[in-house]
């Protein structure tokens, strides 16, 4: 880890600053949040209403893409960064639903998902599960981790999950090179998972959004469909592409009726899952 890093990571918590994770925690009801971060998620809110139920959508797909992930592509090892504090239906819940054996291990920035990572590594017996703190800006002291090689078998395939996380990040913090620093420590046969936001549905309101998060100094950068695309160079995206977030196998998930079908714009965020050859 380079200098540089070690002082961009930090280590207590300030309570009295926004943080991203505990905002998005804020909005799926839970309580390790602080009036900093509830007084950013309310001031988001008031120019998107539907704020958490579009959390709520964006956490929904990540547990569809695990069971896609499994299921169909047969990839039973995860390397989740921007894990957020822990709740109902984190990465390995899901996983080792389907495969007490799977392997998780987990990056985030944030101390106080430092303090939670007991939780995150409850897993099953016969699986694996790890946390890494560690910040994205450095790929390669993720790369280079030893809790990673010794918790994934890094000559089988690997689902990278970035859900909703790369929106913190300009173009001119290069996080194309991010990820194929990121992609290339990875096997063929492993995919990149991602879910961005947008202002491609609401350009004022998403402006509005951009400014509120800078103020309380949180870089907020939504994308493009078409830069979302770009995002996934590298691999070979799978049906049914760059979609709405609530779009992208809806039949995945496991208590819905699916009679209805879901309102592509009710969420702003583009999802999709990419195979590395």
């Amino acid at each position: 880890m380079s200098d540089q890093t070690a002082s961009r990571l930090p280590t207590t918590i300030d309570t009295t600053v926004a943080h991203e994770a505990r905002v998005y925690d804020y909005w799926l009801g839970g309580r390790d949040n602080y009036p900093a971060d509830r007084a950013l998620g309310d001031a988001i809110a008031a120019h998107i209403p539907a704020i958490r139920e579009m959390a709520r959508a964006n956490r929904a797909f990540l547990g569809r893409a695990v069971r896609y992930v499994i299921r169909e592509l047969g990839i039973t090892q995860f390397l989740d960064i921007g894990t957020g504090i822990p709740t109902a239906g984190n990465t390995h819940e899901v996983a080792q639903q389907l495969d007490p054996a799977a392997r998780v291990v987990y990056v985030d920035n944030d101390p106080i998902v430092l303090a939670h990572a007991r939780a995150l590594m409850s897993g099953t017996p016969e699986g694996r599960t790890a946390f890494i703190h560690a910040d994205l800006h450095d790929p390669d002291g993720i790369r280079n981790e030893p809790a990673l090689a010794q918790t994934l078998d890094l000559d089988r395939p690997v689902a990278l999950m970035m859900v909703a996380v790369l929106m913190y990040f300009r173009d001119e913090d290069d996080p194309h090179g991010i990820l194929a620093k990121l992609l290339a420590a990875l096997p063929s046969g492993s995919c990149l998972v991602i879910t961005h936001p947008t202002a491609d549905f609401d350009p004022k309101a998403m402006k509005n959004v951009v400014m509120a998060s800078e103020q309380a100094g949180i870089t907020f950068y939504p994308r493009s469909r078409t830069e979302t695309e770009r995002l996934f160079a590298g691999t070979r995206v799978v049906d049914p592409g760059v979609v709405p977030v609530v779009t992208w196998r809806p039949d995945l998930v496991d208590e819905v009726d699916h009679r209805d079908a879901p309102d592509a714009e009710s969420a702003w965020y583009w999802a999709g899952v990419g195979i590395k050859p």
